[in-house]
């Protein structure tokens, strides 16, 4: 009878054990802390949306037109030399006996201009700042490029420039053709106070002299 009531205490405290552990553990997996999730993370377009919430918009007249491109600037200098060009060819005025007349010097003062000007320019007294050579051009590629030349030479203030026409002898009937022509071409223009045949050490009757008006004139 003993070992029989033992045995029932001992199993009686064996569940009362197992009943205590799983109260504790019950207990125990209650008040446990969950650790915390982490919070999503704004997107881009949110943390734009916070960064500007405090900017003023510009006024319609201070904002900047992004949308259509902006005209280029013209070159105006640019397009009054290619008119100046354009003008310059179509105006030749042409003098046979002129053209024919071997031998005469190419000298020339615009009223005005006083004679020692001209003193000066034939006798070297200019500083020659440019130069062009017409040589194997046609009449009118001569044209072009001295009116091309000439403007250029204005624009960067160089005012004695040296103009090589060439003796004729490779012409048609050994004639300065463009020496003559260059005559006309330099007296047409405004801005060409005066020009003379070149000294021997400058190209002789194969090259003119030409003085141009200053800036300010």
């Amino acid at each position: 009878m003993k070992r029989a009531r033992g045995s029932t205490l001992a199993s009686a405290s064996f569940e009362a054990l197992a009943r205590m552990r799983r109260a504790l553990r019950e207990q125990a997996a209650a008040t446990a802390v969950r650790p915390r999730q982490p919070e999503p993370q704004p997107d881009g377009p949110l943390l734009f949306r916070r960064a500007v919430a405090d900017v003023v918009p510009l006024p319609p007249d201070n904002r900047a037109d992004i949308g259509r491109p902006r005209p280029r600037p013209l070159a105006r200098q640019r397009l009054r030399d290619e008119q100046q060009v354009l003008i310059d060819a179509l105006a030749d005025p042409w003098d046979w006996d002129a053209a024919t007349a071997t031998g005469e010097e190419l000298v020339f003062a615009r009223p005005g201009v006083p004679a020692a000007v001209l003193r000066k320019l034939r006798r070297g007294g200019w500083v020659i700042r440019a130069e062009l050579d017409l040589h194997g051009h046609t009449g009118d590629e001569a044209r072009i490029a001295l009116a091309a030349f000439l403007n250029r030479c204005l624009k960067d203030e160089r005012r004695c420039v040296r103009i090589i026409h060439g003796k004729g002898l490779g012409s048609k009937n050994r004639l300065p053709v463009l020496k003559h022509k260059l005559r006309h071409w330099l007296t047409q223009r405004e801005d060409v106070l005066a020009f003379c045949q070149a000294r021997a050490v400058d190209g002789g009757s194969g090259a003119v002299v030409v003085l141009l008006k200053s800036p300010s004139r």
